[in-house]
Formats: structure tokens, sequence, C-alpha cells
């Protein structure tokens, strides 16, 4: 489109001074209209801000100017998910201004409608906190007690998002934004490329089920690639991706437009073929093969941090891990758990909108099970799903998680509009495309900036909030804190809707809740089948 602007405009220009010097001068009148718009077009090329602009000069500002006209009241009172995207126009604000570093205060009050069914608050107290008193960044350490090499980690780092789903040069920005605030660049199952390492911001390497970056020719983990791709300083971690919220129970999709010959390099897989990673792993089968897996990745590692991460599906395959862990004494060193309303460039979409535990239920499920198997004080519980503001992370964290992922609410702050093309490699901001034209137009040196700022912003709200519950450290934070309305004049709070269980009582027969009977029924060690054969007993 950049190029296609700077022919037409000369060669208009050039058209315009023909025909006033040989048909009339009548014909340079028209100069005073078509010289302002091509300014305006040659401005935007060279701007770096807007990736959008720089993409589509003067075509992309129409945008802009729509977002100017649109009522104020419709623009902030909207619910949220209810305009038709993944984000609300009021999660869309926190990212663009906190990014941007612009004032995101707000007049007039609460801006939705606190009687609605679903609406949420914290509780804050009398006796609140100077904020400026608690700890700036808050980190956890991750790591068991087979682990060798402990990872400080914030508590918000950017979620899973490969290279080929994304840019390079949203990579490089992400990993900029990583390194410049100090928090972790997780990389998606596409494996690392040269740009995760630009900047040396810490990584999260995920290894999905097509092994990529550590796999073989006939697509099986490959120990020898893993350990050498492990033995860089700056990963941090493993993931091991055995589900995702956003398409739980089916493999990674990469269409073949963005499987481009550095990407199947990267990736060991033939280039412009669409990317169909299986919807299991080979390395493992059964709850104790992926201990055993775990225990592996650990060792070939140096003694890094490992983990797994899924989207809760059947119950009983999870308590099958549990008890894996307590009958073999392997623990993963966190695990990541995954909503169903998480995101993907590309999923069918009934397994995106039909499949899957949303991250409250599997959060709290998974956080109740560590603690009734006494797994939880050396297992790290990070969680992800649509956490864009510092109260989506003070929920979170209420539930069970000890840190928060967060995928789309960067791509904005890199500059995403939310076009909805990730799919199609026409990501018109550059941020979700392998077409080098509109790649170029997503500015690094700005975006990286703004990841960083975002983060930074968020932190800070976050730990503005726990100083007004009281709290000065997130360890404190817990389901009573946090009330959701479930009718109109009625609410509860985190802890009646999501109970906490007593620690250590799944360890025995006669202390296991009754609700939970029948999935430590079904669940077995030895396999992720559960045992259907069981007596199903009725909850509470």
């Amino acid at each position: 489109m950049r190029t296609a602007f700077i022919i037409f405009s000369i060669i208009v220009t050039i058209g315009i001074i023909l025909l006033g010097l040989y048909v009339s001068n009548i014909w340079f009148w028209l100069l005073l209209l078509f010289v302002p718009l091509m300014s305006l077009g040659w401005i935007d090329i060279f701007q770096k801000k807007h990736a959008l602009k720089r993409n589509f000069p003067l075509v992309g500002r129409s945008r802009y100017v729509a977002e100017w006209l649109r009522p104020k009241l419709y623009q902030y009172f909207v619910e949220p998910d209810t305009d038709g995207r993944p984000f609300s126009r009021l999660k869309r604000n926190i990212v663009y201004q906190r990014s941007k570093l612009v004032n995101d205060t707000t007049p007039f009050g609460t801006q939705l409608n606190v009687y609605q069914e679903g609406y949420e608050w914290m509780n804050h107290s009398i006796a609140a906190l100077d904020h400026h008193d608690l700890i700036q960044h808050p980190r956890v350490t991750i790591g068991g007690p087979d682990c060798k090499q402990p990872y400080s980690c914030s508590v918000f780092n950017v979620s899973a998002m490969s290279f080929g789903s994304l840019s390079k040069n949203a990579i490089m920005a992400l990993n900029g934004g990583a390194k410049i605030g100090d928090f972790a660049h997780n990389t998606g199952e596409g494996g690392i490329s040269p740009y995760h390492d630009k900047f040396g911001g810490d990584l999260i390497y995920q290894i999905g089920t097509g092994y990529f970056g550590c796999r073989r020719d006939d697509g099986h983990f490959d120990p020898d690639l893993f350990g050498e791709r492990t033995a860089a300083d700056n990963v941090k971690m493993v993931e091991i991706k055995l589900s995702q919220g956003a398409k739980p129970g089916h493999g990674g999709i990469l269409p073949a437009k963005k499987a481009t010959p550095e990407i199947a390099k990267i990736r060991n897989i033939e280039p412009y073929k669409a990317v169909l990673s299986p919807p299991y792993h080979k390395a493992f089968k059964t709850p104790m093969e992926l201990l055993q897996f775990v225990k592996k990745c650990r060792d070939l590692s140096g003694g890094k941090p490992i983990g797994f991460k899924l989207c809760i599906g059947h119950r009983s395959e999870f308590l099958a891990i549990c008890k894996a862990m307590k009958s073999s004494g392997i623990k993963p060193d966190f695990i990541s758990i995954d909503g169903g309303e998480g995101g993907t460039g590309a999923a069918p979409l009934e397994f995106s909108n039909s499949v899957g535990v949303p991250v409250k239920e599997g959060l709290t499920f998974a956080y109740n099970a560590l603690v009734g198997f006494d797994l939880k004080r050396d297992i790290t519980l990070i969680a992800s799903g649509k956490i864009v503001s510092g109260f989506d992370m003070f929920k979170n964290i209420s539930l069970g998680a000890d840190v928060c992922y967060s995928a789309r609410a960067m791509m904005m702050a890199l500059g995403c509009i939310q076009a909805l093309e990730c799919n199609h490699n026409t990501c018109p901001t550059g941020v979700a495309s392998q077409n080098p034209s509109l790649v170029k137009g997503l500015d690094v040196t700005d975006k990286k900036v703004r990841v960083a700022n975002y983060h930074k912003e968020t932190v800070k709200v976050f730990v503005e909030l726990m100083a007004a519950a009281g709290i000065n450290h997130p360890d404190q934070i817990n389901r009573s804190h946090v009330y959701q309305r479930v009718e109109q004049h009625t609410s509860r709070s985190y802890q009646e809707l999501y109970p906490y269980i007593t620690e250590g009582c799944l360890l025995s027969e006669e202390s296991i809740p009754r609700r939970w009977q029948k999935y430590m029924a079904m669940a077995d060690p030895e396999s992720f089948r559960p045992r259907y054969e069981v007596v199903y007993v009725e909850e509470d």
C-alpha cells in the first residue's frame, strides 16, 4: 500500500502540473486540494507511532476519524465483551492508554452496571496502606525442591505467542519490552527464533506436540536439540504445552501462507504447507510418563524450572496427574492454567466457543486439587485468559494463581486493532502477519517501549489495589476479597462461589469431600482415561 501510494501521488502530481502547463492554468487549483492530502500521506509513511497509518497512508486515518466521531458515552459505557470483539472498548482503552503513558483516569465514576449479573468488585479496607511503601514490582521464585536454577518471575508476563503466528517485528518488540521491564516472554510452541534472542529478554521456552525447535525429522522429541536450546542464559523456564484454552484437545494451527522458509527452518517443517500439530504428545502417554518427561527435561536443561500448561478438561485427568506426583515423587515446578476463553490466531469456531473449562473454574479446581494432595507449596500456578488490568490480576491471584500471563493485551500494546485477520496473513498493523510490507510498518524501537509501559503501569495499579485492600503482599490475597453479583440483588464472595478444601484431604479415602469423590475414583495415575466403570456419587 505504501508503494502504491508513492507511485500514485507522484503520477498524479506530475499529471496535474502537465495539465496546468499545456491545457489550462485552472488545473493548478487542484494542487491546493491534492498537495495537503498527499503531504498527510507522506507524513504517515515516515512516522513510526502508528503501524496502520504507516502501512496504509492516508486511508488508515479513517479509523482514527471514526474513533473520534464515535459518541463517548457509547465508547465508555459498553459492557465487557458485548461489542462482538474479544475485548470490550473499555479494556482496549486501558491497554492503549497505559502503553502510550496517556492519562488513564476516568471521570463520572463507575463505568459498568453494578447491578448487572456478573459484575465483580474487590473489598477495600478502611486501614488502607500507602502503595509507595509496598514492593513496586512483586516477583515470585519458581522452582521446586529438584530445581537447580530457580527463576525470580514477575507477577505479570507475556503469554505464549509463536513466531509464525506473530511477525518477527512483533516478537522483537515483545522481547525488547520484556528486557526493559524485567519480565518473561513465553515463546509459544513455534520454537526460539533469532528474534527472541535479539534483546536478551527472559524467555519461557514452550514446547508443544510438534516439538518445534527440539524436533527430529520424524516429528518426535529430540533430547540433544532440547539440551542445546535450553542451555542459553536467556531461557529461564520450560513449559510443556498439553493444551491451550482457545482450542483444547486440538493441535496448533499455522496457515500455509505463514509457513515461510525462515519459519520452516526454525520449526524443521516444510515451507508453505499448513502446520497442524497433533492433539496429543508422542513423548508420553500416561500421567506417570508425563512426569518422567518433566524430569527428563529438567535434567537436560541443567535443572531449570519445568512445568506444563493445560486447559482443564476432564477433572479426573488432572487428579490422575496429582496422584502420579505423589506416587512418583516427581513434581513440576509450575503449572499454567489456561481458560477456555483463551485467545489464538486460528481455531475452529466450535473449539473457541464451546470447549474447555473457563479460567475461574479451571484455576480454582487446580489450586484446590494441589492443596488437597499437599502439593501446592512446591508448585507455582500461572493463570491466563483475558487478563488485561490490575483488577484481572487481583482476581486470578485471589483464586489461587501466583503469576499471570497476558497475550492479547500485549498484542494491543504493540498496536493490534483487533482487525481479526490473524489467520489470513493480512493483519493491517503487521502484528500477526508474515507479509514483509505489512511487517515493516511495526516499528520495534517504539513498540518495545509501549509493551514495557503497559506492563509497568498495570503492575503499578495491581500494587495500588493491594494497598487499597490493606494487603502488603500478593500471598495475602484470597477468595474472600472479591465478590460477584449472581443476581440483581444477590452477590457472593469468591470464597462462597469457589470454596476451598482442606489441605491434604485428598490423600485419605475418609477425608475426600463428597463432591470430589467421583473424580477421585475415576483418576488413574497410569492412564489419562477415566475409570468410567465407577459408580457416580451425587454432588452436594
